[in-house]
């Protein structure tokens, strides 16, 4: 429990995070990372879309062989676009966590500093705060440090 000579602050942290301009840039280099392979993973999904419209208009009017190696074509690239789709999202949201902390983290070291500048013992997050006074509100400050 704190005691009463603790100055205790507060601070927007996702306020904050949503202000950044780190947040939009890290969210286009992002993309552009995964550029390429979203591009093929659309590619394939097109092509197998394709394979699967071909075997619904002509599959009754197939020789039975070439229906059997379409539907097994069809479930082969089926599997493939699953397992790249499930890699890609595996990848793409491991990254976007990397992105995310290295901007929390400087908020964080920008929420320490200012709270040591102005003598706070503890700081928390406004979010997990049900009452607290406007005057011991460090966002707008945290914010022009992390800038």
């Amino acid at each position: 429990m704190a005691e009463a000579s603790d100055k205790i602050g507060v601070v927007n942290m996702s306020s904050i995070f949503q202000q950044l301009p780190e947040r939009a840039a890290a969210a286009q280099k992002l993309e552009n990372e995964f550029k390429e392979r979203t591009a093929e993973l659309q590619g394939m999904e097109n092509e197998l879309q394709t394979k699967i419209r071909h075997l619904q208009r002509d599959g009754l009017t197939m020789k039975p062989s070439e229906r059997i190696n379409m539907e097994q074509e069809v479930i082969q690239k089926r599997e493939a676009f699953s397992n790249k789709v499930q890699i890609f999202d595996q990848d793409n949201r491991r990254r976007q966590i990397e992105e995310r902390n290295k901007i929390l983290d400087r908020i964080q070291n920008a929420v320490k500093k200012i709270a040591r500048i102005q003598g706070y013992d503890i700081v928390f997050d406004q979010n997990t705060v049900a009452y607290s006074v406007q005057s011991k509100d460090i966002t707008d400050d945290v914010l022009k440090q992390v800038q």
